[in-house]
Formats: structure tokens, C-alpha cells, sequence
């Protein structure tokens, strides 16, 4: 296993494990990698240093081996490592306001999927009805809506919608 530090295209620093360079390279390739802060999928590995034993010295006391004659039954047992929460609280509340956002969203506004930067212009030059809306846009489409004065927020993506 390798541990990568990796760091996305808005420049949010995060560590992933992977089983080899090649599984890296071939995950980021299909866009399996995303930021867990922006869920950006332009991914590259940070500047790290690698963790490498000297040989040339010998092994430190700590590493020496025990002496032979310790019986097997006095040998400690192994230490269990401690289970890691993939999740915190916070981020698991995060998760439950992001998700109650979305279906608040979606019983009160009208989905106009790729149509929305043209719907909300229509609605804020008085063309169409006004009535609250939710779509994709893309950064043009949002760049021309900021530019005309038109109110409208990103609705970030569920976390849990790539993996």
C-alpha cells in the first residue's frame, strides 16, 4: 500500500492510500479520485517525502530481535489496532444538513435541468414566471447570470452521489 498525499485543482491537501502508483494513476484517470472538500476530480499527488529505512546502520535497540529462549506463551499478544472512524460528527451532520438541503430543494422549486441559466434570465427580464428554479449551469453560464444581475446559489452535489 502506498500513501499519497494529493492535493485537487482548487487546491484543497489530502491523503489517500492505494495499492500501487499504477492503481493512483489508473483511479485518477476514470475520475475515481475527488477532492473530499470540493469533490473535484482533477487530482495530482503533492510533493512528499518518502519514508525510507537506513540499512547501513544496523538495527536501533528497539528493532534488535528477543532472545530465542522466550517461550511462544509469554510472547505478547499482538496489539489490535484501534478502529478508525472514516467519519466524524461534524461531517456526518454536514452530510444530513447537505442531504435535507437537497430534498427541501427539490419539493420546492422546479427542476430545469441544463435550461437553467436561460430560465433564470427569463424570470429576472420579467419573460417568464418568477418561481423558484434548480438546474445545471456551467461557469460561463454562471459567469453571464452574475454579470446580469441575476440572484442564484450553487447547490453543492451530495457527497455520497460518486462514491
Amino acid at each position: 500500500m502506498i500513501r499519497y498525499a494529493l492535493i485537487c485543482d482548487n487546491g484543497h491537501g489530502f491523503e489517500s492510500w492505494f495499492a500501487s502508483s499504477s492503481g493512483f494513476d489508473e483511479q485518477a484517470r476514470r475520475g475515481l479520485v475527488a477532492c473530499p472538500f470540493c469533490d473535484s476530480i482533477k487530482i495530482e499527488r503533492g510533493v512528499m517525502a518518502p519514508a525510507v529505512a537506513r540499512t547501513d546502520r544496523g538495527p536501533r535497540p528497539s528493532e534488535q530481535a528477543e532472545p530465542a529462549e522466550t517461550p511462544a506463551a509469554e510472547a505478547p499478544a499482538p496489539a489490535t489496532p484501534a478502529p478508525v472512524a472514516l467519519m466524524g460528527e461534524k461531517e456526518v451532520a454536514f452530510r444530513a444538513m447537505l442531504t435535507a438541503l437537497h430534498d427541501h430543494v427539490a419539493k420546492n422549486a422546479e427542476h430545469v435541468g441544463p435550461r437553467f441559466a436561460e430560465e433564470a434570465l427569463k424570470i429576472h427580464h420579467g419573460e417568464s414566471e418568477g418561481r423558484a428554479i434548480y438546474g445545471e449551469a456551467t461557469a460561463e453560464d454562471a459567469k453571464m447570470l452574475n454579470e446580469e444581475g441575476v440572484d442564484f446559489l450553487p447547490l453543492p452535489k451530495l457527497p455520497g452521489a460518486r462514491n
